[in-house]
């Protein structure tokens, strides 16, 4: 059920393309709420608003946010045919780059090959920005001397719907660590929309010209503890596609010491269910150097689930993220826990970006890694 409360505008805390975070009076109480303005018009204090406040009163990590509702008499701008959101009162029209009316309607419409692009398939939205950083600081010559890549990312529909959600992303584009964005399915506002992943992978190759493509889902993960009951699992499915189009397929695991859950311990559940079982196809599994105990533990899990004979594992050195998040001024962080704090999760993301920079540069090597033979040992 939704539930539906009326309050009060106080303030605008702050606001950037398409979207709002206001303060606003509920039931006596200042809570925050989010606005997108495509969906209705900008409010400003004093107005009175209804807000879905469902997920806040249920306690879930959306943010602490309610979220304003459409307003009557209100049409988003923008052409196009295609509805995402369909067949709910927030449907929302764009301008799908399949459409023919489209302007990369021409670049995408025979082409069936993203043609050797490289896709990190990550699994949690604050991977992005990690990987992103650490691409970038690579090729900027200040640890391994690499031409800087274009570097795209495509957003899938397992978490926030909405880009304009994503602070990551406005300052990522902001800092130049990415060229571009596709929102895929239901997502919605990116630079491109496409109908479905395969589509949007074509339109980072071939209309953002992207060398590299970073999938994952918007901020957020829906997750019950099941084994496949987890929007994370589409990793897998993004393993699958990039191999039907031609591409090679980095996916960068979850790894914490840190989660109190111990589902999550070492390499989380979701990637080795995702990795394990639902991919089909081969792709490069980064496994960042860590301490000795951590390294067993991890190496017990990718034999257990049979991700040493289906996939390939190189190790990398994943500390230069602190240099990378440093250079670029990115306050990482990933369930409300910090890169000081979590250097396990963000050193298996710089480990990916690391071999997507070595593979634009020196190629993409399909076999084992043999820096450290123990690892892999049985």
């Amino acid at each position: 059920m939704i539930r539906i409360e009326q309050g009060e505008v106080l303030r605008i805390i702050s606001k950037r393309s398409g979207i709002q975070e206001l303060a606003v009076l509920v039931g006596g109480n200042e809570e925050r709420a989010i606005q997108y303005t495509d969906l209705s018009i900008p409010v400003v204090p004093g107005d009175s608003v209804w807000l879905n406040t469902t997920a806040v009163r249920l306690e879930l990590g959306t943010g602490g946010y309610h979220f304003v509702l459409p307003c009557e008499g209100h049409e988003s701008p923008g052409t196009g045919h295609i509805m995402k959101l369909r067949y709910t009162p927030g449907q929302i029209r764009v301008h799908s780059c399949e459409e023919p009316s489209h302007p990369a309607y021409e670049s995408i419409r025979d082409k069936d090959s993203v043609e050797n692009m490289i896709v990190i398939s990550a699994e949690l939205h604050s991977m992005l920005p990690a990987i992103a950083a650490t691409i970038s600081f690579a090729a900027a010559g200040a640890s391994l001397g690499y031409r800087k890549p274009r570097v795209a990312y495509v957003m899938t529909d397992g978490g926030a719907l909405p880009i304009a959600f994503s602070r990551a992303v406005a300052e990522l584009k902001e800092k130049g660590l990415i060229c571009g964005t596709v929102t895929v399915g239901h997502a919605y506002g990116g630079d491109l929309e496409a109908v479905n992943l395969y589509s949007g992978l074509l339109a980072a190759k071939h209309v953002l010209e992207a060398d590299i493509a970073i999938v994952t889902m918007g901020p957020g993960i829906v997750g019950t503890g099941t084994r496949f009951g987890h929007t994370g699992i589409e990793q897998g499915q993004v393993v699958n596609a990039v191999a039907s189009l031609g591409g090679y397929s980095i996916a960068c695991p979850r790894i914490s010491f840190t989660d109190s859950r111990r589902r999550h311990q070492g390499i989380s559940h979701h990637s080795l269910t995702a990795l394990g079982r639902v991919a089909l196809a081969k792709a490069v599994v980064p496994i960042p150097v860590l301490a000795r105990d951590q390294m067993e533990t991890i190496r017990k899990q990718l034999w257990e689930h049979d991700l040493v004979s289906k996939h390939t594992i190189k190790i990398r050195d994943g500390s230069i993220i602190n240099q990378a998040s440093a250079c670029y001024d990115l306050k990482l962080s990933t369930m409300g826990r910090t890169l000081p704090e979590e250097q396990p999760f963000f050193k298996a993301a710089a480990a990916a970006g690391i071999l997507a920079a070595e593979f634009i540069n020196s190629g993409f090597e399909t076999g084992g890694d043999t820096a450290f033979p123990d690892m892999l040992a049985t």
